[in-house]
């Protein structure tokens, strides 16, 4: 009896763990100030955003996934064969064939590849196969206030949210995404949504959410509003007869582009001739290292890191893009 009494609790218990933790959010210091800001300044009724931070979930998974992103804890060769895949690619293939007027339209318009828009959409959800289980709002508020690192960030991708589901006339409670709060085919944060999503149907709605046209034309926007230049190289392959010593010194501290290509060429670093400072114009470029290749990395390809803060992500994206096609012929 005693031994089946002490089963039976041990059963329970587990299950007690095994429930997921609900927080009041409502009752929330940070989301009280939340409130009061949204009710002041944009005009929300209190009674609904109490309801919403009421419904709102606190997550350990999320916290936990946020803790060892896949960027910060793989190396390049760890990370380059989860996105590059013989699935992916083929998937992504099918994904220009069956959007190839709209991949155009969007290359025509913004001047980035379509094998670019192709190549982020099929990194970020697969060509919009998986956008996410979470529901943005729990992402959100977990992140926003039990998450001290980043709580202001997520604070204010919350308050985004929120004003982009009233203007979307989205259902805050319903929406799905990433761990991060990201949504959509393309993966958005909510400001990212408000400030570059667009309406390329024209039918009175940017829904990057369901809508792949919508989509391709957004991923385009994104990237022309922080100033991708059309026809521009990416990234190059340095020549092994480098040497190291002369190399090592140009390897990049940060993502933002910090070395001109004839400082480079004064070092003694090897670089095709096509690639002339001149013509190129706005030559600020760095060193990638990435495992035992060395890779000159240009002004594109510091775009693509804006999409996500990740020398690996931005060079998944290129070599899933020349794996689609892409030819820039560098």
């Amino acid at each position: 009896m005693f031994q089946r009494a002490v089963q039976f609790l041990s059963c329970l218990i587990l299950v007690i763990v095994s429930l997921p933790t609900i927080a009041d959010y409502s009752k929330h210091e940070k989301a009280k100030a939340l409130i009061n800001e949204l009710v002041n300044e944009h005009g929300f009724e209190r009674s609904f955003l109490v309801s919403v931070f009421e419904s709102a979930e606190q997550k350990e998974s999320i916290l936990e996934a946020i803790a060892k992103p896949a960027e910060k804890r793989l190396e390049w060769f760890e990370y380059r064969r989860i996105f590059i895949t013989k699935d992916r690619i083929e998937k992504g293939l099918a994904f220009i064939k069956d959007n190839a007027s709209i991949l155009e339209k969007a290359e025509k318009d913004f001047g980035v590849p379509k094998e670019i828009i192709a190549a982020v959409i099929g990194v970020e959800t697969r060509y919009g196969k998986h956008k996410g289980s979470h529901r943005v709002l729990d992402a959100l508020t977990t992140l926003g206030f039990d998450y001290p690192p980043r709580s202001k960030f997520f604070s204010s991708e919350l308050k985004h949210a929120l004003l982009l589901s009233r203007e979307q006339g989205f259902d805050i409670r319903e929406i799905k995404g990433s761990y991060a709060g990201a949504m959509g085919y393309g993966q958005f944060i909510p400001s990212s949504y408000r400030h570059y999503a667009i309406d390329f149907d024209n039918d009175g709605i940017a829904d990057i959410l369901n809508n792949v046209t919508d989509a391709i034309g957004s991923v385009a926007n994104y990237f022309a509003e922080h100033k991708w230049i059309k026809g521009e190289p990416i990234a190059l392959l340095l020549s092994n007869e480098n040497s190291e010593q002369s190399i090592s010194q140009f390897y990049a501290k940060s993502l933002k582009p910090s070395f001109s290509i004839s400082d480079m060429r004064k070092a003694g670093i090897i670089i095709p001739p096509n690639l002339d400072a001149n013509s190129h114009g706005k030559i600020q470029n760095y060193v990638l290292e990435t495992g035992t290749q060395d890779w000159l990395t240009l002004d594109n390809f510091y775009v693509i890191t804006r999409y996500n803060h990740s020398h690996l992500y931005a060079m998944a994206v290129y070599e899933l893009a020349k794996e689609l096609g892409l030819n820039l012929l560098w």
